[in-house]
């Protein structure tokens, strides 16, 4: 046997989280897809393993989608095939301004004075399919005219919007940070893939890493990871901001828009712009003409579980 399938149901806004979510700790590739066109409550969740599920394993699926209940979980083995490219075979490019990003089941050239990337699915969320990370992609587009020297992206997962940021920017300081080990790795690798020069990876939990507040202040912060996170990274990520930097956010549900704004607001950051997409939003902020210090020590509880929310 080459690898083995799960399959359980779950919902949409399930499988919008497990998309979302870049540092679920299970070893397993995994895949969420409408079972019903356009109908929110029947989707699926696809675990590809290349051993059997044991107990541990179901577990952890189950958790990922409580609605599933008691439902026996579909497990079938995958022989002569594989698994990767099967995968990937829904994933069509998708188009955001001047990027093109597909994977290999599907390749195709870049528009006329714009790039493509090649991000195949993987250990690291960011092919660019998911709302959050296209609507990051368009909103930097959109900031093509405006001049950045410092940039950093954190929660960077494939190192797609890193890569968009070292295209717009050519001669800009460009810094890709996530906590997943396993996420830096798939960035060293896609960097080399697409032949992504001089970009600096780092391994840290946010922004509290000397590595990172060392090479502060930034003119440019995004920031693509959850709405738990982004509240409690609020003083750290405006902390490392230059006066009137801009800041991009996302991973957030529009419902939960607010609570983010209310955060970096606190922080002396200003919204801009919003890019709504479904469920999901794309923020655009501007930090304080005073660069932010925070008016106690930063406490990062409240985000170590990343693929969870708030």
């Amino acid at each position: 046997m080459d690898s083995w399938k799960t399959t359980l149901p779950c919902t949409r806004a399930e499988a919008e989280a497990i998309d979302a979510a870049g540092d679920v700790a299970i070893d397993a590739v995994l895949m969420t897809s409408e079972t019903i066109e356009d109908d929110r409550e029947t989707w699926r969740l696809d675990a590809y393993t290349e051993d059997r599920p044991d107990a541990a394993m179901l577990a952890a699926l189950r958790a990922l989608v409580p609605s599933a209940g008691t439902v026996e979980p579909v497990i079938e083995p995958l022989t002569a095939a594989d698994w990767v490219t099967m995968s990937q075979a829904g994933l069509e490019p998708i188009a955001e301004g001047r990027f093109v990003v597909h994977t290999s089941a599907h390749p195709v050239a870049p528009p006329p004075g714009g790039r493509a990337f090649l991000i195949d699915a993987g250990q690291a969320f960011g092919t660019g399919h998911h709302a959050t990370t296209s609507g990051c992609l368009a909103m930097l587009d959109g900031l093509a005219d405006t001049p950045f020297t410092n940039i950093i992206d954190i929660g960077t997962g494939t190192g797609l919007l890193a890569f968009a940021a070292r295209h717009l920017w050519p001669d800009a300081r460009v810094t890709a940070t996530d906590i997943d080990p396993a996420a830096i790795t798939v960035t060293a690798e896609n960097m080399a893939t697409n032949h992504v020069a001089a970009i600096d990876l780092i391994v840290a939990d946010g922004a509290l890493d000397d590595r990172i507040t060392a090479r502060a202040p930034y003119d440019l912060v995004i920031a693509n990871v959850l709405a738990g996170p982004l509240v409690s990274m609020a003083p750290e990520l405006a902390a490392i901001a230059a006066p009137n930097a801009t800041i991009i956010l996302a991973g957030l549900l529009d419902t939960q828009r607010a609570q983010v704004v209310a955060a970096y607001r606190a922080c002396g950051c200003s919204l801009e712009a919003a890019d709504q997409r479904g469920d999901w939003t794309i923020l655009r902020l501007t930090a304080g003409a005073a660069r932010y210090v925070p008016s106690k020590p930063i406490d990062p509880k409240g985000r170590d579980g990343w693929a969870l929310d708030l």
